[in-house]
């Protein structure tokens, strides 16, 4: 089986974010970042290249794959500021109808700009994703 490349790693999160080309992407991720941190209780860390993860939990799937990934997280892509949402989206689908503008797929929010969103809604949602995991998983 195939080694994961997204795992922590010691790379610094504020380096990571410098890198950032759009001042208001790189604003928007150090708002989620104390936003996440506040919530979790964790320290942001890399995971790969491009993931600020927190916390930690671990998996495993019916087919004997297992790994590790963050509890919650975010990366700024070049289109979006990409949430991570573990346990699905569509799991809190009526903090999703209160959120404002964005899209989604399983596990990810996509927002263009914390300025399209409710931010006390978004941190309902983070809190509450992160609080399913810690009842589903063991977190660290």
């Amino acid at each position: 089986m195939a080694e994961l490349k997204t795992k922590p790693t010691r790379a610094s999160v504020k380096a990571f974010l410098d890198t950032v080309e759009d001042e208001r992407k790189r604003s928007d991720c150090r708002d989620v970042i104390k936003l996440m941190t506040s919530v979790t209780g964790k320290k942001p860390k890399m995971w790969g290249t491009s993931i600020v993860g927190f916390g930690r939990y671990h998996y495993k799937y019916q087919s004997g794959r297992e790994g590790d990934w963050p509890i919650t997280g975010l990366s700024p892509r070049k289109q979006n500021l990409t949430i991570y949402v573990m346990l699905g989206v569509s799991r809190y689908e009526s903090l999703m109808k209160k959120l404002g503008k964005y899209k989604t797929s399983k596990s990810c929010l996509y927002v263009k700009s914390l300025d399209d969103i409710d931010c006390k809604v978004l941190a309902r949602l983070i809190e509450r994703s992160v609080a399913d995991m810690k009842k589903i998983y063991e977190c660290t």
